[in-house]
């Protein structure tokens, strides 16, 4: 069985059908979430808040990533593997594309993550030369909070939100594959999408996405702390994990999630 690749999810944006992504750490999640329709595979660097319980994403080592990555790829057969680039990790052009392939050789990715902007576009450059596929992160980026208050809304003038929206088209013009897009009010989320021929997968972002993501702890209701307001509970009134992310999957797709109570405006 061969996997997804980027051109599926390219098609699927041309049809409007939407992209249903989680987050996966494990072997064993990685294999149900697959099994119940998720298509993307996302091993986030949020892996240092839920299973090791650090303040944020940035202590989360490339190491990690590689741990997890393998894993992820042991249990599934067809999903899409999108690994994060941790912290500290795309300061420099070479170190860059060293990094990112130790994920694809060693990690299993089919595609890399990275957060920021116009700042980017070097180390994207570098990416996109090395053959190297490439998933930009714009709106809210974990990596750059350091504070449990940074976790805000962006986008939400006029200013900053043009200058996502910049982004989001010199990115594409770089090269990168898909973006994601992180708690930004649901008109400029649908402005993004509408503009690039990219898949555009969204978390706080909106119904107009052409995909969403979610933590898979959080879509599970069994991470603690302060939810965000897009985050909904899918396995409440559920008889099981499977039935719960078969739940979401189907949300999604039916463009129920996000409801307007999950969105910024």
């Amino acid at each position: 069985m061969s996997r997804l690749d980027l051109n599926t999810f390219m098609q699927m944006k041309q049809r409007g059908e939407k992209i249903a992504v989680l987050t996966a750490y494990d072997v064993s999640f990685a294999g149900l979430f697959e099994q119940a329709g998720v298509e993307v595979l996302l091993v986030g660097d949020s892996l240092g808040m839920v299973i090791q319980g650090q303040a944020s994403t940035r202590p989360v080592s490339l190491a990690d990533m590689v741990y997890h990555g393998q894993a992820v790829a042991r249990g599934s057969q067809q999903g899409y593997i999108v690994v994060d680039m941790p912290y500290n990790t795309y300061q420099t052009t070479t170190e860059t594309v060293e990094n990112a392939r130790v994920l694809v050789g060693q990690a299993g990715a089919q595609m890399v993550k990275l957060e920021g902007g116009r700042e980017q576009l070097e180390a994207i450059n570098a990416l996109v030369a090395a053959s190297i596929p490439v998933c930009g992160h714009l709106g809210l980026l974990p990596q750059s909070v350091t504070t449990p208050d940074g976790y805000r809304v962006q986008g939400r003038d006029a200013a900053s939100a043009e200058r996502i929206l910049e982004d989001a088209v010199l990115l594409e013009q770089a090269g990168i594959g898909m973006l994601v897009l992180e708690c930004v009010p649901a008109g400029l989320a649908k402005r993004i999408s509408q503009r690039l021929l990219i898949p555009v997968i969204g978390i706080g972002a909106g119904v107009d996405c052409d995909g969403q993501v979610l933590v898979c702890y959080d879509m599970l209701g069994i991470s603690g702390g302060h939810k965000a307001r897009f985050v909904h509970n899918f396995l409440a009134g559920q008889d099981s994990i499977e039935a719960a992310v078969r739940a979401y999957v189907k949300a999604v797709k039916d463009a129920r999630y996000p409801a307007v109570e999950h969105t910024y405006q």
